[in-house]
């Protein structure tokens, strides 16, 4: 059930916003709910005879008999009865052959109830949209799948296996079901809009002059964005369980393998921008003779897709030649070491892609190449589960 704080609707100026019908369409379906509260909604054919602070009370003091299917179409109303929302639902009504009244001046709020009433998916699609650009901070997984298959966009079969599967997840952990996934293509890469249910919260109300309280679960919305050109997904969401169930649920269901993303992220290279050369040192590590940043490469993103990439004997030798410093904004993605070991006399190329990446040229490096990351910061610290 949606978040029950509605706002608009906690005067009869918000309810007389609707045209008369329009609020009466919204309404009717959940006729014998009011009658029980008291409220007797007039007929369409009457010329007036709607109590509307009456139905104020009503609205604002729900009770555990109150619809679901109601407080859902009251919300999705309410978040989209904006002038921006309804720029976006006229427009998406003529795309979609939605029929609105002939009304020349209709209210956002006239406009939202009519594209709920003809399509509840749509307005609530548009409304999810707004979510996409909220989230600021993402945790990265990379494929380890070679070649990057191509993507292809989930079927409607497969969203419906996925949100079951989060749903299964979800219920255990107390917060419901009713996942919706929603699809995005972009021009560069692909968003996924995951909603779902959070923990219940019990809140105080006011019924009939009466204290009392009331039950609801809040919705939440968690962001994925799917980079095709370098296989990588980035996920916005509250802690390590969900994103791990993501994780594998994406994978499973959206690209036929569940550890297509493998692992929790386990290395990063921001030591080297923050810590300069300073961050491949080894001479405290056995094994290890010396290393060199070879190559390092910066994902800048945009519709171009730009990816930066810096080679040389020794990059930092490079910048500090050319009195130049690592970008700060963009992403490192990958970077190549030459790695002098002390059973070699040549130096081998390690390489490590965050953010669950490390190649090596024989696997027997792997021992004392991970004590040198662990020991310069490039191996991430156990993070603590806070979901279970």
């Amino acid at each position: 059930m949606a978040t029950y704080n509605l706002r608009r609707f906690a005067h009869a100026d918000g309810l007389k916003a609707i045209a008369r019908e329009h609020l009466l369409a919204l309404l009717n379906p959940h006729k014998p709910y009011f009658d029980g509260r008291g409220l007797t909604l007039p007929p369409l054919s009457a010329s007036d005879g709607i109590n509307y602070d009456q139905l104020v009370n009503v609205l604002m003091n729900p009770d555990m008999d109150t619809p679901k299917g109601l407080v859902d179409a009251l919300y999705f109303v309410h978040e989209m009865a904006t002038p921006e929302a309804m720029d976006v639902l006229l427009q998406e009504a003529e795309n979609n052959g939605i029929s609105l009244d002939e009304n020349p001046d209709p209210t956002a709020a006239d406009v939202a109830v009519q594209v709920y009433l003809q399509d509840k998916g749509l307005l609530e699609r548009k409304h999810a949209e707004q979510y996409l650009l909220k989230p600021r901070s993402f945790e990265y997984f990379q494929t380890d799948t070679h070649p990057i298959p191509k993507f292809k966009q989930p079927t409607a079969k497969a969203l419906v296996a996925l949100e079951k599967d989060l749903d299964d997840w979800f219920e255990k952990k107390k917060r419901g079901r009713g996942s919706k996934v929603f699809v995005y293509p972009k021009k560069d890469s692909v968003w996924f809009l995951v909603r779902h249910g959070d923990r219940l919260r019990r809140e105080g109300s006011l019924d009939g002059g009466q204290t009392s309280s009331v039950f609801y679960r809040p919705e939440k919305y968690d962001v994925l964005v799917y980079e095709p050109t370098i296989g990588e997904i980035r996920m916005h969401a509250c802690g390590k369980g969900e994103k791990d169930l993501f994780r594998r649920q994406f994978g499973r269901h959206v690209f036929n393998k569940e550890d297509f993303f493998p692992e929790t992220g386990k290395y990063t290279l921001e030591p080297l921008r923050n810590g300069g050369d300073t961050s491949i040192v080894c001479t405290d590590v056995d094994g290890m003779e010396w290393v060199r940043l070879k190559e390092i490469q910066f994902f800048w993103g945009g519709s171009e897709k730009e990816i930066e990439i810096r080679k040389a004997n020794d990059v930092f030798v490079a910048y500090a030649g050319r009195g130049r410093a690592m970008p700060h904004k963009a992403r490192i993605i990958r970077a190549s070491f030459q790695v002098k070991f002390t059973d070699s006399k040549t130096a081998r190329t390690v390489t490590i892609r965050p953010s669950n990446i490390a190649q090596y040229t024989r696997d027997s490096d792997a021992a004392v190449v991970e004590d040198w990351l662990t020991k310069r910061g490039f191996i991430l610290a156990e993070q603590e589960d806070d979901e279970e």
